[in-house]
């Protein structure tokens, strides 16, 4: 496979995808006016597509292992260019979401395959470019993705959203033909174990939104029913020797924190800059387009930078940015809109260098038959962090409805702050074993 052409192509691709995300962040106060429905409700149009893209991703990973990449692709691109079309005519909530759900079934092909396309296929002093030029398609979506969402919101409305997702079908035939012809061995798909993983997450996120007791019960019941499965099953969609290893349970934890902090921010960030400073759907992806695209242009950097002096530095660097972004937002937010711009012009590139580097250093302590179940378990963690924090941002939102708005989202951004500090506290645990692993090894 020729990675330099690729590589480049899959992040069209991925681009794409992630923008179809960042389009609906700001698109957002306009659907919640349109159908009239509460923030916590209106939040289900990203989180549904979040958790949705997560277990996918998580899917098409593991499956990988068994069927060729080739034909996984042309499935997920299939179902989202067709479930796009759907969403296009969508005129209320129900089908709105139905869409969001159908079109995170296909989503995840991109960036579950593509980690797992890098880690398989291109060579470990090149590995870190790739999945920095995988991260580079997630950070040009950020930064196009709101304007994008903006003008067609306020030209067209929000449907015609939908209709930027089916360009995907244009790029699936290159694709296609670029990609390995790979023969993977014969083996077994867990489909019970595929089904519990997707009922462990959507129970638990239910039960989070809902704060529902009989939601959480059956969250915990169909954990233990996975549990036992994995004590038994052969090959089981969850590998259950990934969790023997510390350094990857806390790289998990690390991914988990980040994800909630970034999903967080960009569900915020358009509510903040629409009822605090009354800026329009277009106005809103101007002021947030900027730092992404910035990020964009990092993000080719990033990877040779990755490349040549290691993960450690990066995550570390990344986690202080975000920090000191959040704490900035505490302080400040409702002063001004320029307060958004100046800070997301830190805050993405900073995100964009850590997830790329936490990606590569998770690539890197996987074992070769372990990466299409370890890296698709790493997105499924990242993915519903992700989820799980936009629906908690709309949920508290909702609580804090009598409190004056800058007092809620700045007691929202301190959540986000404990976050980002609880990750790097795990990061820095992360930073100890592996000093300590590599001085035995020396020793």
């Amino acid at each position: 496979m020729n990675d330099k052409i690729v590589m480049p192509i899959w992040a069209i691709g991925l681009f794409i995808v992630v923008m179809n995300t960042t389009m609906f962040n700001v698109s957002l106060p306009s659907i919640i006016q349109d159908l009239n429905i509460s923030a916590d409700l209106g939040s289900w149009v990203i989180s549904s597509y979040s958790i949705g893209y997560a277990l996918s991703t998580v899917i098409y990973s593991r499956l990988s292992d068994l069927l060729p990449i080739r034909r996984l692709l042309g499935v997920g691109l299939t179902i989202l260019g067709a479930s796009s079309v759907i969403g296009i005519f969508a005129r209320d909530f129900e089908i709105l979401l139905l869409a969001r759900i159908l079109q995170s079934a296909g989503a995840g092909a991109m960036a579950g395959l593509g980690l797992v396309l890098a880690s398989r296929y291109v060579p470990i002093e090149r590995r870190g470019r790739a999945i920095a030029m995988i991260s580079a398609g997630s950070a040009m979506a950020f930064g196009l993705g709101p304007i994008v969402g903006g003008v067609i919101s306020e030209y067209f409305g929000w449907n015609g959203l939908f209709a930027i997702t089916c360009l995907v079908l244009a790029i699936l035939p290159v694709l296609l033909r670029l990609l390995p012809r790979e023969r993977p061995a014969a083996a077994r798909f867990d489909v019970w174990g595929a089904l519990l993983t997707v009922v462990n997450a959507a129970t638990l996120l239910v039960a989070i939104t809902q704060q529902s007791i009989i939601w959480l019960t059956v969250s915990i019941v169909s954990l233990i029913v996975h549990v036992l499965h994995l004590r038994k099953a052969q090959a089981s969609f969850i590998n259950p020797e990934l969790f023997k290893e510390s350094g990857y349970r806390k790289l998990l934890a690390v991914g988990f924190g980040v994800l909630v902090v970034n999903l967080g921010n960009l569900f915020l960030m358009p509510l903040v800059l629409a009822h605090l400073h009354g800026q329009t759907a277009l106005h809103i992806g101007f002021m947030i387009a900027p730092g992404a695209i910035l990020s964009a242009i990092m993000t080719r950097f990033f990877g040779g930078w990755i490349d040549r002096y290691g993960n450690m530095r990066f995550l570390l660097i990344g986690h202080g940015m975000l920090a000191l972004v959040l704490a900035f937002y505490v302080f400040d937010v409702s002063s001004s809109p320029a307060i958004i711009l100046v800070g997301y012009l830190f805050f993405s590139p900073a995100l964009s260098m850590t997830l790329a580097s936490l990606n590569n250093e998770t690539s890197f302590r996987l074992p070769r038959a372990a990466i299409g179940s370890g890296m698709g378990f790493m997105q499924l963690i990242q993915f519903f962090g992700g989820s799980v924090s936009v629906a908690v941002c709309g949920l508290l939102l909702e609580r804090q409805s009598r409190l004056p708005q800058a007092q809620a989202f700045r007691h929202i951004y301190e959540l986000l702050l404990v976050v980002i500090l609880c990750s790097g506290a795990m990061l820095f645990s992360y930073v100890r074993s592996a000093a300590k692993t590599r001085e035995a090894a020396a020793s």
